[in-house]
């Protein structure tokens, strides 16, 4: 390795899929379900970040902020109704100043008995570059305000836009969160090594997020269903041997569009009867887990 190299940092043990312990879910159900909405705050014209730019065009960008704003307006109430209609509570990934500029979505999101995790103040403002005094003032905000706001105590993260620092980790534990939402590498929850206290990575997902659905792999509405049910027979099939994680992860600007909410629907409804998913909020499931796998894994 020459001194160019970053070793591997270590965050997690290697475990094959066919050497783990047997995890077991409620009712015996064999794939755990999480719909993670991404409930969004974005800025007009925000700082610019040396490290990304927050818009494809030059600020203003008014194309992309108002197609967003359609989450707040419309879209989050259509996703939301279908979500409630066949039992599906959301973990929301919450841009924390939505609590202050858009109210009215975070309370109906929390009527509806919703969890919130921390996505971070604003999506348009990143991690890259920030100092630890920098990045402790946004976990602190995101506690408050979203107990103020809500009620609730957060639990979990997702850094805003996916974007870190060698610190984040380390951080969010040392602050009490449970779970973290930023690591792709496992289709069950493990166990992330951080300076202190519990970190449980929960299997959160880009290869079934609305996002890459739409904006990447340029799925149709019907191929996205497709590709949801698909993901679901089998992390069910398998786990039957030991419990998965699936997790929905949504944008409604996107997924609540009226072209695209019906052929959700049927996902959702087909999950629903399936028999085989238990339907669950992120913290649940990392409570099961832990339950199951005792003070360390």
């Amino acid at each position: 390795m020459t001194d160019t190299q970053v070793s591997d940092p270590g965050l997690y043990d290697y475990a094959p899929w066919r050497e783990r312990p047997r995890l077991e879910w409620p009712g015996g159900k064999s794939c755990a379900v999480w719909v993670a909405p991404n409930l969004e705050f974005y800025e007009l014209d925000p700082p610019a970040n040396p490290h990304r730019k927050s818009w494809g065009r030059p600020h203003p960008d008014v194309v992309g902020y108002s197609h967003r704003d359609h989450a707040n307006r419309v879209s989050h109430w259509r996703m939301a109704d279908v979500m409630s209609k066949h039992g599906f509570p959301g973990s929301v990934s919450l841009s924390v100043a939505l609590c202050d500029h858009i109210p009215e979505v975070v309370d109906d999101a929390a009527q509806r008995g919703w969890e919130f995790f921390s996505h971070g103040i604003y999506n348009t403002r990143y991690s890259y570059g920030m100092d630890e005094a920098q990045e402790r003032a946004i976990i602190e905000d995101s506690i408050a305000t979203v107990k103020r706001a809500t009620g609730q105590t957060i639990r979990g993260w997702l850094a805003p836009a996916l974007t870190h620092t060698p610190r984040t980790l380390d951080l969010i534990a040392e602050y009490g969160l449970d779970y973290t939402c930023d690591l792709y590498h496992d289709d069950q929850p493990t166990d992330i090594r951080v300076a202190s206290g519990r970190l449980t990575a929960i299997p959160y997902s880009l290869e079934v997020n609305d996002h890459y659905g739409f904006f990447i792999y340029n799925m149709s509405p019907r191929e996205y269903a497709d590709t949801l049910i698909r993901q679901f027979e089998r992390l069910a099939s398998e786990g039957e041997k030991s419990g998965t994680v699936m997790c929905i992860p949504l944008h409604s600007y996107l997924i609540g569009q009226p072209h695209r909410i019906g052929p959700f629907e049927e996902v959702l409804r087909h999950i629903a009867a399936d028999g085989r998913a238990w339907i669950a909020r992120a913290g649940e499931i990392v409570d099961s887990y832990r339950a199951q796998t005792g003070e360390a894994a």
